[in-house]
């Protein structure tokens, strides 16, 4: 365990974490949304400091990152857990591992420093490192002094987020990060509750935050079917985007069924190309097809 950046110590060994839009209290001996920041004895922790889950070299387009370094590679790396709680997450088993360990204290991972991570990428032939396959933001202090070094080394610092970092997390990030891909999943604040335990604004002030400050950004939107598939919702993803930048780069993504929503079907290749002219027609210049 490592003390934790981002928190506030309160009355009777409470602490108040500010990392992510959960603002979690948490109370001595227990741990936020994400699972991985604990107050012991009135200090905040991160039990996955450099505790690295999954490692690989991927193409950048896998991120999906599609004017960014083109035809690249970067050094994608994670740890577990996550501060949504997505009933239809493709990781579910790192992001939601308390429900797959039996050990409530078991934190799974390659124990690595920041100065591995960047060697790895340099040996692979990357060009940038990528937060990415859970939620950055929960791992932020690992991936902080990560990005710090990449930047040092010349590489780029690329996270794929839920968006619902906090403000004194993105004044800390925002000063290292290049790019970064936004899952804008629904523009229903009660569908954001229901299937990711979040809300929808945060999202949405991260993304004009960031184009704001000249980070490259781009957005994708998982299509699912009988619940953000509709003409009044795309258009409202779509006309929202278009007045954060018309040159924004916005995926949408087929749904495959996962996790707890394993009894939803697939999105049609119909209903992708409906959501591709909805995005067009409000004046996006860069709406892709991904998933298919």
């Amino acid at each position: 365990m490592k003390e934790a950046l981002l928190y506030t110590k309160e009355s009777n060994r409470i602490v108040h974490c500010l990392c992510c839009e959960h603002h979690c209290v948490i109370r001595n001996g227990a741990v936020g949304v994400c699972n991985v920041r604990k107050n012991e004895d009135g200090k905040l922790y991160s039990l996955v400091y450099g505790k690295i889950i999954a490692q690989h070299v991927d193409p950048i387009e896998k991120k999906p990152l599609y004017h960014f370094l083109k035809g690249s590679l970067t050094y994608s790396i994670a740890t577990v857990g996550c501060n949504f709680k997505c009933k239809h997450c493709q990781n579910a088993d790192i992001a939601q591992f308390r429900e797959h360990v039996g050990e409530e204290d078991w934190i799974p991972g390659a124990l690595l420093k920041p100065v591995d991570i960047v060697r790895f990428a340099g040996e692979n032939n990357c060009e940038s490192i990528a937060y990415t396959y859970t939620e950055p933001t929960i791992f932020v202090q690992f991936a902080l002094e990560t990005m710090k070094l990449a930047r040092q080394a010349g590489l780029k610092n690329v996270w794929v987020s839920n968006g619902y970092f906090s403000n004194d997390t993105f004044e800390l990030i925002k000063y290292y990060l290049d790019a970064i891909n936004i899952d804008l999943k629904f523009f229903n604040d009660l569908t954001y509750k229901q299937i990711c335990g979040a809300k929808l604004e945060p999202v949405l002030r991260s993304i004009r935050s960031c184009v704001a400050n000249n980070i490259h950004t781009e957005v994708t939107t998982l299509v699912i079917p009988g619940m953000n598939d509709s003409n009044t919702e795309l258009h409202r993803i779509a006309d929202f985007l278009y007045n954060v930048d018309p040159e924004i780069v916005w995926h949408l993504s087929a749904f495959y069924p996962a996790s707890e929503m394993k009894d939803v079907s697939p999105t049609s290749i119909g209903t992708l190309n409906r959501a591709l002219k909805i995005g067009l027609a409000a004046g996006l210049k860069n709406v892709y097809l991904g998933n298919v």
